[in-house]
């Protein structure tokens, strides 16, 4: 009943929030349920493929040996090599940024060489027709919804640029929820590896909970903006085009730099501000212990945390996770959640909390979001000015419902 209520709850704020309240499809909303319950369920209940997810982890290991060749011949034992010295602890040369960061490169790569084989367009295309026929969407935001699993928020619209500046407003803030709730493949393998030794298969877990976010983002969009007439539901030819394998490569090395880049500016930015805060908390005495951002987004978020199925004594721990994703960002909630001391959440509220905090949903993803849009199409930046504030609330509200989900499909 804990987890039900969490799930009407969060329906009844998408509802609460909506802009024509006569206007929204429950059919679409029940379908979208009934999705997303499936999708779960056989994704975590069947062993098989349960089994299958603790395989994909090798995904994560063949890229991590790979990448250690690589970066070892470029910052030598930084970077993975032998050091030329006896070290009594491994870890101790483990960096951050010479082992974790590498791997985005690698993986963006590898995403852009399986964009331009044509793998995951027709992964893409195969997960959009399904959309466009259950979820009743138009073909453009079919096609963004589904490539929004692999791609970020900013290339996800590329894939559908020509359609841009002809969506509806319903459609529009579709595609930037669908953004906001999901996570790109480039950066998945970062998430897996911070998560690789708290849940077993965490790789797959990152992966089921895109997808599973991609189908709450179309309904939940469809509550609080609902669409005014139906959809065109037609094919949408691919935008996003590589002229060539090697054209593949450098673009995706372009790519994942900047984002290696961007993840290692804005870990080192947002865990000095945390530190800051709480050195300017900690003056302050609460219940006997001094006060840190993190104990006061626990009490902000306990009640959400305990809405989508996590057990009330481990609430408050859970609660600052999610108050951490949606005010910094996600990586940095998995890189608490993965230092937290044993016993602090159970596995089962783990594996919860890896898909309640699997979206971009946050302000600085919002900045990029808006960014990227403006771009793409400028002569609608009032009205992306004026939906883009939501997708804070929108994003934040699928992936909580998944997890409530998941914390339902665990009791079965």
């Amino acid at each position: 009943m804990q987890a039900i209520l969490g799930i009407g709850f969060l329906m009844a704020l998408a509802w609460l929030l909506s802009e024509s309240r006569g206007d929204i499809r429950w059919r679409t909303v029940a379908t979208g349920l009934v999705i997303q319950f499936t999708l779960a369920l056989v994704l975590l209940g069947i062993p098989a493929v349960s089994r299958g997810l603790l395989a994909l982890n090798e995904v994560v290991y063949a890229v991590e040996a790979a990448t250690l060749v690589g970066a070892g011949f470029v910052f030598g034992y930084l970077g993975g090599a032998e050091p030329p010295f006896p070290v009594d602890d491994p870890g101790s040369l483990y960096i951050f940024a010479f082992r974790v960061l590498p791997q985005i490169i690698v993986f963006s790569v590898l995403v852009a060489i399986l964009w331009y084989w044509r793998v995951l367009p027709a992964v893409v295309r195969g997960f959009g027709a399904v959309l466009r026929r259950l979820m009743d969407v138009g073909g453009a935001v079919g096609t963004a919804a589904a490539a929004s699993v692999f791609l970020g928020m900013v290339e996800t619209p590329l894939v559908v640029r020509g359609y841009l500046k002809g969506l509806s407003r319903s459609e529009l803030f579709t595609l930037m929820t669908c953004g906001m709730s999901t996570v790109a493949g480039s950066i998945m393998v970062l998430y897996a590896n911070v998560l690789l030794n708290t849940v077993p298969g965490a790789l797959g877990h990152v992966l089921i909970a895109s997808v599973i976010n991609v189908v709450g983002a179309v309904f939940v969009s469809r509550i609080m903006v609902p669409p005014a007439a139906e959809g065109d539901v037609g094919q949408v030819p691919d935008q996003l085009a590589y002229g060539s394998l090697m054209d593949a490569i450098t673009r995706g090395t372009g790519d994942g730099l900047r984002l290696a880049a961007n993840v290692a500016a804005m870990v080192i930015v947002l865990v000095s501000l945390v530190a800051l805060v709480n050195q300017v908390l900690g003056a302050f005495i609460v219940a006997e212990a001094p006060l840190t951002l993190e104990r006061m987004m626990g009490w902000v978020f306990a009640p959400v945390a305990w809405l989508i199925g996590i057990p009330w004594a481990e609430a408050q721990a859970a609660g600052a996770l999610l108050g951490t994703k949606l005010i910094l960002n996600e990586l940095l909630a998995y890189i608490q959640m993965a230092g937290l001391p044993e016993g602090t959440l159970s596995a089962s509220s783990e594996l919860v909390m890896i898909y309640a905090l699997c979206g971009f949903a946050n302000f600085g993803s919002l900045g990029i979001l808006l960014g990227g849009l403006n771009t793409l199409v400028p002569e609608r930046l009032s009205e992306v000015l004026e939906i883009g504030p939501k997708t804070l609330i929108s994003g934040t509200i699928v992936t909580c419902n998944t997890g409530a989900i998941v914390a339902l499909v665990r009791l079965i």
